[in-house]
């Protein structure tokens, strides 16, 4: 252990096994670890077997699962979360309590999936007197805090050293929706699971047909699949040598695969589930196509452009800080059937352009994320640690 090593524990607010809100504070850990410090990870429904997880207990981090307060079954919080998300909410904190008080951190990193869904742990922390930076994965102008948590949400952002956001977009919102200005804030790149060092070559199979990529959560409500299925069962997109493959898994898949049989686009559509190798997709596709609702930034959004593939996507969160409409990709304005076929209208009739439009989409996106995120984001709350 080095001798200037620093005691740094990471707080996700996360209550699934493991999401994609979940990459960027696990590879910083796992930089500060390597780089000598002391490392903690609290998470509800901490599985150990899962590879991130392995990746954070080989590399020397501490783990503790929330999910389990006073050696109640994680059964049992489950459903006390159906039925009261704030006494669930009020079991994982205390749950953080006593273990904060006992282990002492230097600092803390905040981990939420939204943008307010950590403020309960935020409590535990200004109780016990910890200085922390919060990272929030996501903002949207359809989940906004209650009036009767907002003065919690509020004082979790007045409270922390900084706050990190993955898009502007996420965090001038979140800004507007408390209705008063931010701690210090900027915003933090996610990583990415494709080579940053160059695109990948162009599909061999490349030719008239296309075949979208349409990767992510199985969740129309946020994803917008349903949009996607939609205009493929227009007369024109039903005539063209064209189908979509879904990648992911979700709560709506079997309504997602009944909606398209009801509509029936047959081998127009094809659902893969999940599936790890990401390289993999990039080399058999030649777009991503994403009809989102909201975001962050969407992680596919980044790899497809760094694969140098084209991305036809709505401008949901920080999607079009990264995108020049017509030019690195297409963007349709709004979740919505009639913008969504406009965009992917104008994608298809330049086709003959897309491997020189990836290409430049390429170049667009390593001027704008860093090599290693989760580095970057590390260095940035070791400093913090540091400071005065």
């Amino acid at each position: 252990m080095r001798p200037d090593a620093l005691r740094i524990a990471v707080v996700s607010s996360n209550e699934v096994d493991w999401g994609g809100s979940e990459e960027l504070w696990q590879k910083a850990a796992l930089a500060m670890a390597r780089q000598g410090h002391r490392v903690q990870i609290f998470k509800p429904r901490l599985q150990r077997g899962l590879r991130p997880v392995r990746e954070l207990r080989d590399a020397g981090c501490k783990l503790t699962d929330l999910t389990r307060p006073f050696g109640l079954p994680e059964l049992f919080v489950r459903r006390v979360g159906a039925v009261s998300r704030l006494l669930q909410f009020a079991l994982l904190a205390a749950n953080l309590l006593p273990r904060l008080l006992w282990s002492r951190p230097d600092f803390v990193l905040l981990s939420q999936g939204g943008n307010w869904d950590g403020a309960h742990f935020a409590k535990v922390l200004r109780l016990v007197g910890s200085r922390y930076a919060i990272v929030s994965q996501k903002a949207s102008e359809f989940y906004w805090p209650p009036d009767s948590y907002r003065p919690s949400v509020a004082a979790m952002y007045r409270d922390a050293t900084h706050a990190f956001f993955v898009s502007e977009h996420n965090r001038q919102l979140t800004e507007l929706q408390l209705g008063e200005a931010l701690p210090p804030s900027s915003v933090a790149r996610n990583p990415f699971l494709v080579d940053f060092a160059a695109p990948l070559a162009w599909p061999e199979q490349s030719g008239d047909g296309i075949d979208f990529a349409c990767i992510g959560r199985l969740y129309p409500m946020e994803k917008g699949q349903d949009l996607v299925l939609r205009v493929l069962a227009m007369p024109k997109w039903r005539s063209r040598n064209v189908k979509a493959s879904f990648y992911g898994e979700g709560i709506n898949r079997a309504g997602l695969e009944a909606m398209a049989d009801h509509l029936g686009l047959g081998e127009h559509v094809r659902f893969l589930g999940q599936v790890e190798d990401v390289t993999g997709i990039w080399r058999a596709h030649e777009a991503l196509l994403l009809a989102s609702r909201c975001e962050g930034l969407p992680l596919v959004v980044v790899e497809a452009m760094l694969a140098g593939r084209i991305v036809i996507a709505t401008a949901a969160g920080g999607t079009e800080e990264v995108i020049d409409d017509d030019s690195t990709g297409f963007l349709a304005r709004h979740a919505s059937i009639e913008a969504l076929d406009e965009a992917m209208e104008r994608a298809w009739q330049r086709r003959d352009e897309w491997r020189e439009i990836g290409a430049a989409a390429a170049q667009h996106i390593r001027g704008i994320v860093p090599a290693s995120p989760g580095a970057a984001l590390a260095e940035q709350i070791v400093a913090l640690a540091r400071a005065s």
